[in-house]
C-alpha cells in the first residue's frame, strides 16, 4: 500500500474523485450515452476500447475558477462537439496524405476543428461560452510563451503551430514574415462548416509546409487517442451461432464508434455467459452445472483441522474455494482482470493470553454501551403513544367531556427485541498494516463483541490482492471471513488474532464485493465499515484506484449501504491526508491519530451507529 504522503512533494498528486464523478456525469448527458467514462490523460483523446475519454491535466494547478471551467470546456469540446460533428472518415483520409510531417498536419487539424467546434457549441448552448472563453484566454497565454521558446529553440514547425493558434484567435502579428503565405490560407478555416472544410484548408497547405520545414513537431499539443481504424475484436464461442457480414457499415462519428466497441464488449460477455450456461464447466461457480457424469457421488476427505469450535458448515467453506471467481466489468473497469478467492481464515492457535488481556482491558467499555442501548430498547417498547385520533380507547376518558375534539386514544410502540440492522467490517490486509496488526485485532475484537452482545448479524472479513502473482491478465484478490452471518452470535476471536498482513490491497472491488453480499439483507439499516492505514494500491491500480474506490463507495451508498471508514496511522494526521479519505468517502471518514486511539475511535463510531439505529427505529 502507498502512502499518502509520498517522498516528492510535487509528485505529491491527488485525484479529486468528485469532479471526475461531476464530469462522467455531464459527459454522459451530453453524448447520451450513460456507459461513457472520464479520466485524466496529458491531452484530451478518445479511447473507444474503454469507453473513455481524457481531459486534460493542462488544467491542474491553476485557480479553482479557471481549473473547473477549463475541465468543463474539454468536456463540452469532447462529447458536445468531437462527439458528433468530428467525421472519421474524412480523418482517416487526411491521416494517408504522404508527407514527412504527418504530426504537424495532424495538429493543424484537430486545432482547426477544435475552434469550429467550439463556436458552433457556443451557438447551440450559450451558457458554454463562459467556460471557453477562460479556456481561449489561458492557451492563448500558453501559446504566446511557446511561439517564443520553440522559436529561440529552433523548434520551426512547433513554432508555427502556435502561431497558427494564436492567429485563429486574433493576434496577427503572431509568426514570421515568410508564413504570411500560409497563413492566407489558414484564415479559411473561419468559413468551414465541417471536418471536410478544415481538412481541405490544411491540404492547401501541404507543399509549402515541407518547403518551410525539415523536420515536424517535436511537442504534442493536440492528440486523437486510439487510431480510427481500430476496430472491437469479434469472439466466436462454441455453440454459440453467430452472424459476421464482410460488409461492415461505415463509421462516421465518435458517437457510432464509441457505441460499437460497447455493444461488441456486451454481446462478447453476453455470448461468453451463454456459452458457460449451455455447455457448463465444474467448478466454474458455486451452484454451476457439473461436467457429464460428475453427478456420482464422490467420496470426499476434510484437510487439516482448525479447531474443536468450529461447526461443519464452517469447515465446508475453508475448502469451498477451490475454483477463483472472476469478477469482469460487474465490479467496475478497473477490475476487469480480477479473480477472487474466498475462504475462511486458517486458524493459528495459541493467542489464548492475548485475547484475555485485550477483552479485559475493553469490557467495562462493552458492558457500558451494551447497557445503554438495551435501556433504549426497552424504552421504546414501552413507550405509548397518546392522544391519537384512532387506537386503543384510554382509560381517561375526561376529555371527551370536557375538549371540543377529544383524542382519547393511545398505541403502544411496536415490540423490538433486537436491532433492525446489519453490519460488515472489511480490513485492509496489505503489507503496510504489520505494525498495526496488533492494535487492528483488538479494535475488530471490540466490534466483535459488541454486535454479539446485542445479537447484530454482522460479517469481518480480511480482504488483500497477491502482488507477487499479478499481471496483466490476472489479478488474484483473497476474501478471509473471521465471522459470517449464519455465525450468530458464535466467538471467533481466535480467528480474529489469526489475521496476517499480506501484499496489496483493492479497495474499490472489496467494497463491491461485500455491497452485493449486504443487498441480499433485509435489515432496515445496513452498515460497510472500512478498516485501512492508506490509499488503494494493487497492479494497475494506483490513481484509477482512488477513482474506482470512491466509485465504489457512491454506488454503495446508492444501494441504501451507509459506508464508513476508519483510517488508522502510527503518526497524527495531517490535513492532506484527512482531505484525501473525505475525497472518497465523504463525510463519514473518521481517523485515529495514533495507534492508542484507534480502538477508541472503534467504540465511537460503533455507538454513533447504533444510536442512528434506535433512532431510526
Amino acid at each position: 500500500m502507498a502512502s499518502v504522503n509520498r517522498f516528492i512533494q510535487f509528485n505529491n498528486e491527488t485525484v479529486d474523485t468528485q469532479l471526475l464523478q461531476r464530469m462522467e456525469l455531464l459527459a454522459g448527458a451530453l453524448a447520451e450515452a450513460p456507459y461513457l467514462k472520464v479520466t485524466t490523460r496529458k491531452l484530451m483523446e478518445f479511447r473507444p476500447s474503454e469507453s473513455t475519454i481524457s481531459m486534460s491535466v493542462f488544467w491542474k494547478h491553476r485557480p479553482e475558477t479557471v481549473e473547473r471551467n477549463g475541465y468543463l470546456s474539454d468536456i463540452y469540446l469532447m462529447s458536445g462537439g468531437f462527439w458528433r460533428y468530428f467525421n472519421l472518415h474524412e480523418w482517416r483520409s487526411f491521416k494517408r496524405i504522404d508527407t514527412h510531417l504527418p504530426l504537424l498536419l495532424e495538429q493543424l487539424l484537430l486545432c482547426a476543428e477544435e475552434f469550429r467546434l467550439s463556436e458552433q457549441i457556443i451557438k447551440e448552448r450559450p451558457g458554454t461560452k463562459r467556460a471557453f472563453e477562460i479556456r481561449e484566454t489561458v492557451y492563448t497565454e500558453y501559446h504566446t510563451k511557446q511561439l517564443e521558446q520553440n522559436s529561440q529553440k529552433g523548434f520551426s514547425a512547433d513554432a508555427f503551430l502556435n502561431a497558427a493558434y494564436l492567429r485563429l484567435r486574433g493576434r496577427q502579428d503572431a509568426g514570421l514574415e515568410e508564413w504570411e503565405p500560409l497563413f492566407q490560407i489558414w484564415t479559411h478555416v473561419f468559413d468551414a462548416r465541417t471536418t471536410a472544410d478544415s481538412a481541405d484548408v490544411i491540404a492547401r497547405m501541404v507543399g509549402r509546409l515541407e518547403f518551410l520545414f525539415e523536420k515536424d513537431t517535436v511537442q504534442s499539443y493536440y492528440t486523437f487517442g486510439e487510431s480510427p481504424d481500430k476496430v472491437p475484436p469479434f469472439h466466436y464461442h462454441e455453440g454459440v451461432e453467430t452472424e459476421n457480414s464482410d460488409d461492415e457499415e461505415k463509421i462516421e462519428t465518435l458517437e457510432e464508434w464509441f457505441h460499437t466497441w460497447h455493444r461488441e464488449m456486451e454481446m462478447e460477455e453476453a455470448a461468453a455467459l451463454e456459452f458457460e450456461l449451455e455447455q457448463g464447466q465444474s467448478g466454474m461457480a458455486e451452484g454451476g452445472r457439473e461436467e457429464q457424469g460428475a453427478e456420482d457421488v464422490q467420496q470426499t476427505a476434510q484437510g487439516e483441522g482448525r479447531g474443536e469450535h468450529l461447526a461443519d458448515n464452517e469447515a465446508a467453506d475453508e475448502h469451498s474455494d477451490q475454483a477463483p471467481k472472476k469478477a469482469g466489468s460487474k465490479y467496475g473497469a478497473a477490475n476487469d482482470h480480477v479473480e477472487y478467492h474466498e475462504s475462511r481464515i486458517r486458524v493459528v492457535k495459541g493467542h489464548k493470553t492475548e485475547i484475555d488481556a485485550a477483552r479485559s482491558r475493553h469490557t467495562p467499555y462493552v458492558k457500558a454501551l451494551l447497557k445503554e442501548l438495551r435501556k433504549r430498547i426497552d424504552s421504546r417498547q414501552s413507550d405509548a403513544r397518546r392522544n391519537l385520533n384512532a387506537g386503543r380507547l384510554s382509560k381517561q376518558l375526561v376529555p371527551l367531556a370536557i375538549e371540543e375534539r377529544p383524542k382519547p386514544f393511545y398505541r403502544k410502540s411496536a415490540p423490538s427485541r433486537e436491532l433492525d440492522a446489519v453490519f460488515c467490517l472489511l480490513i485492509d490486509g496489505s503489507a503496510s498494516m504489520i505494525d498495526k496488526l496488533d492494535e487492528t485485532r483488538q479494535a475488530v475484537l471490540l466490534f466483535h463483541d459488541v454486535l454479539r452482545g446485542l445479537n447484530v448479524p454482522h460479517e469481518i472479513v480480511l480482504f488483500y490482492e497477491d502482488a507477487y502473482e499479478a499481471s496483466e491478465s490476472r489479478q488474484p484478490n483473497y476474501f478471509e471471513w473471521m465471522h459470517k452471518f449464519e455465525d450468530g452470535t458464535k466467538d471467533h476471536a481466535q480467528e480474529i488474532w489469526s489475521m496476517e498482513d499480506h501484499e496489496d490491497n483493492r479497495d474499490g472491488f472489496a467494497i463491491r464485493w461485500m455491497k452485493d453480499r449486504l443487498r441480499s439483507r433485509t435489515e432496515q439499516h445496513r452498515f460497510l465499515l472500512v478498516f485501512s492505514d492508506g490509499e488503494p494500491s494493487a497492479y494497475n491500480y494506483a490513481e484509477n484506484g482512488v477513482i474506482d474506490t470512491a466509485k465504489a463507495v457512491e454506488e454503495t451508498k446508492k444501494q441504501g449501504i451507509e459506508v464508513l471508514h476508519l483510517f488508522l496511522s502510527s503518526e497524527k494526521i495531517t490535513e492532506e491526508q484527512a482531505a484525501f479519505y473525505r475525497m472518497m468517502y465523504g463525510n463519514k471518514s473518521v481517523s485515529a491519530n495514533s495507534l492508542d486511539q484507534f480502538v477508541d475511535q472503534t467504540l465511537r463510531l460503533l455507538k454513533r451507529t447504533l444510536h442512528l439505529v434506535l433512532q431510526g427505529g
